[in-house]
């Protein structure tokens, strides 16, 4: 069992750095929206938490460190894009990328159930709350800025 969770710990770990990282971008890219360059720095730094927090179980269990979050990352996110189009696209991605988060910390919530480790189960639950509200936010936004930007003509 310790070889496969090391695998999952290691792509969450991996997951959840390229998510920061793509909040940062996206609320770097998109100045023109405050409410999105609050909330993705903010979420930015959950992700930075998930990271440090994950820390104790991967020196427990190990790290498979699989290469599979980069990959995710450079197809789905090759940069923010600008306009209304881009902010939605951008949204979406973000929205992919943190359901990718949200498979492994259920994935490893069910390892740490077998496993009888309660610290890690704690740390899945409070992290695993977290990135579902990361997507409940995503898919709001989305939903928000879906009208203007794929209804209305633009000027």
């Amino acid at each position: 069992m310790t070889v496969l969770l090391a695998h999952y710990l290691g792509l969450l770990h991996r997951s959840e750095e390229e998510l920061a990282s793509a909040y940062r971008e996206v609320a770097a890219a998109h100045g023109d929206e405050p409410d999105v360059v609050h909330i993705c720095r903010r979420l930015a730094e959950q992700c930075d938490e998930h990271v440090r927090r994950l820390r104790p179980f991967v020196e427990r269990y190990s790290e498979d460190a699989p290469d599979e979050p980069e990959r995710l990352h450079s197809t789905l996110f090759s940069g923010s894009r600008g306009g209304g189009l881009g902010l939605l696209r951008d949204l979406h991605d973000l929205y992919l990328m943190a359901a990718e988060c949200d498979v492994c910390w259920t994935l490893i919530g069910q390892a740490a159930q077998g496993a009888r480790d309660e610290p890690l189960l704690a740390a899945v639950r409070d992290c695993e709350d977290e990135t579902a509200t990361q997507m409940t936010w995503a898919r709001g936004r989305m939903k928000q800025a879906a009208p203007q930007t794929l209804v209305v003509a633009s000027a």
